[in-house]
């Protein structure tokens, strides 16, 4: 399935989702509305709330409580997108200028704030406190794999496990926590909820894991920012780190120096040692590793169109090129 086959099954849930985004994004201020509606707008694939969407329905849930939750993870992944673009000095995310870029690092740290608060007002409104739980415990996380990933830039040393730890926290724990919630609200038995946390979890890994290679591989107009943007920001992705494991002395000498100063001046011969040594390779099947993970986990669930298309979210992660 194409990602827009995948949506087929909650299109009208995804339709109420981006109304409810839009109605929740309102504020008075009007710098808040023009940062949040530019970057809310700005093209993403809403696959966080697809997730949620798609989870809940599984799971046979048959109210409208999932639309504001959709909605919530939306807005906290947004606003993680704010802060990171500001940490990272970022200028380019989904082929346009980032929000820092055009209006400054104050203002889209302060935006991102004010997308944390309403988001936790709306998630409040649930009243549901285990749906509190679960998302105040994964923005916890995503803030500490922040500070993780902070502490590995330009360290040449730092190993798969390292950074397996940053994604588990930074980017599956927000999927994790989608899909938990679909099953939450669903009130589906215990071993239901931890098979879709499983499924959720696996799934965030393999989508970053791809992220990580696209970054040395794929064409940048495609991609939607720079080749090569971990590597300007000293980040050591899979497909670097795993090229020092198995790399000549000189591959290995270019690459720690290339993540311990950062910058681009080297770009095409990192990109050469990278694939030289498979590290792509590499990364892409320990990403489709991860998706057949995800895909295991859904067997506990009756079959359904939902259950096929969270299959075909997990395929499409692992199979796409931007």
């Amino acid at each position: 399935m194409d990602i827009s086959a995948i949506r087929a099954p909650v299109a009208e849930d995804m339709r109420a989702v981006d109304a409810l985004i839009l109605r929740r994004l309102h504020s008075d201020v009007a710098l808040i509305n023009q940062i949040g509606h530019y970057i809310v707008n700005s093209g993403g694939k809403r696959l966080r709330p697809l997730l949620v969407l798609l989870a809940a329905r599984a799971c046979g849930y048959a109210g409208d409580r999932h639309i504001d939750l959709a909605a919530v993870v939306e807005f906290i992944h947004t606003a993680t997108l704010l802060h990171d673009d500001v940490v990272d000095g970022s200028e380019l995310r989904r082929n346009r200028d980032t929000a820092n870029a055009v209006w400054g690092n104050e203002a889209s740290v302060l935006v991102g704030d004010f997308l944390y608060s309403r988001a936790f007002e709306m998630m409040v409104a649930v009243e549901n406190m285990r749906v509190m739980d679960i998302l105040s415990h994964a923005t916890n996380r995503i803030a500490e794999g922040e500070v993780l990933q902070l502490l590995n830039a330009h360290d040449a040393a730092t190993d798969q496990a390292r950074y397996m730890e940053v994604i588990d926290r930074k980017t599956a724990t927000l999927f994790e926590a989608g899909a938990r919630l679909g099953s939450v609200i669903a009130d589906c038995p215990p071993h239901i909820e931890q098979a879709l946390a499983s499924y959720g979890l696996a799934l965030g890994v393999a989508f970053q894991l791809v992220d990580d290679a696209l970054d040395y591989s794929a064409d940048s107009a495609e991609l939607g920012k720079n080749v090569g943007d971990d590597l300007d920001e000293g980040k050591p992705t899979l497909p670097v780190i795993r090229a020092i494991e198995v790399g000549s002395p000189e591959q290995q000498a270019l690459l720690r120096k290339a993540i311990e100063e950062g910058g681009r001046e080297h770009i095409d011969a990192v990109v050469a040692a990278i694939a030289a040594t498979g590290a792509i390779g590499y990364t892409s099947e320990l990403a489709r590793s991860y998706a057949e993970r995800a895909k295991e986990a859904l067997l506990v669930l009756p079959p359904s169109p939902h259950r096929e298309a969270l299959g075909a979210l997990a395929d499409f992660s692992v199979s796409r090129t931007y």
